[in-house]
């Protein structure tokens, strides 16, 4: 059965404006927020082990798995019939994001060997790319396939601006607030725009709004309890013996992220198709 959404996509004026109260919002807090310099002491973790001639072992090689994930994503969409993707904008999103993801094992592991602040930005960048591929994903599916494709123009140009903001003058805030914009907005357009396709609690278990998981029990959502463990890093050290730390078991945590979302893709199934997608393929 096809439903001819038309009712849940924005008139153009109100897009234009949500666009802008986007933007001044941003402009504001730049502006409301003070500056957030790299300290050497952001380099220092609490395990900086070497086994084997490798520097800061554990936190390397527990990158491996966002490699392993990015890669069978990506050939799961290029196979086409793993993943149930019914847009072609869906399809890029869903592609550059895995991408995205691959990259993030080697420019996370890249600055491990040598954690510097020359070589942050190669960890950096990788996921801000795969944000911005997720993100314009989820606005393909929940809103429609050019405001998708736009979206992910646009996030794309702000992540490169973040990076070189962040490489010329010193200063997080702007990727900060960059990586804030899935777990910020991905549950609240959920509730506000409808899913076409079935499986769409996968979002927010990822983003970290629900508090319950079918294998697990009371786990925070994955991208929020990463953070934490980034947070909590010598604390967890310590408290496990020395065996692993939090930034560590943040890298583990995160690749569940994605996994996620394969699950999601892998399950899902089409409930309606959206008016202005079947325009579009007319």
């Amino acid at each position: 059965m096809v439903w001819a959404a038309a009712s849940q996509q924005f008139p153009r004026g109100r897009r234009r404006r949500a666009w802008g109260g986007a933007a001044l919002c941003w402009v504001l807090l730049m502006v409301a927020t003070p500056k957030i310099p790299y300290s050497p002491k952001n380099h220092i973790y609490a395990d900086m082990r070497n086994f084997l001639g490798v520097p800061n072992t554990l936190n390397v090689i527990t990158n491996f798995p966002f490699l392993a994930v990015g890669v069978v994503g990506f050939v799961f969409c290029l196979q086409g019939c793993f993943f149930n993707i019914s847009l072609r904008g869906e399809l890029l999103g869903w592609a550059l994001f895995f991408v995205g993801i691959a990259g993030v094992a080697f420019g996370s592991a890249y600055y491990h060997l040598k954690p510097i602040e020359g070589r942050v930005m190669w960890d950096a960048l990788p996921m801000m790319i795969a944000y911005a591929s997720l993100f314009s994903s989820f606005v393909v599916e929940r809103v429609g396939q050019r405001t998708g494709l736009c979206c992910f123009i646009l996030l794309l140009l702000v992540a490169l601006l973040s990076a070189s903001y962040e490489r010329t003058f010193n200063d997080l805030r702007l990727r900060m607030m960059f990586q804030l914009i899935p777990c910020a907005l991905i549950p609240f357009m959920s509730f506000l725009f409808p899913s076409k396709y079935t499986h769409s609690r996968y979002w927010l278990w990822a983003a970290g709004m629900l508090k319950t998981f079918r294998l697990v029990n009371l786990v925070p959502g994955v991208y929020l309890f990463s953070k934490f463990e980034a947070l909590a890093d010598k604390k967890i050290y310590h408290s496990s013996s020395f065996l692993i730390s939090g930034h560590s078991l943040e890298h583990l945590c995160l690749s569940m992220y994605p996994v996620l979302l394969t699950v999601m893709l892998m399950n899902r199934k089409l409930k309606f198709q959206r008016l202005g997608d079947l325009k579009g393929r007319n």
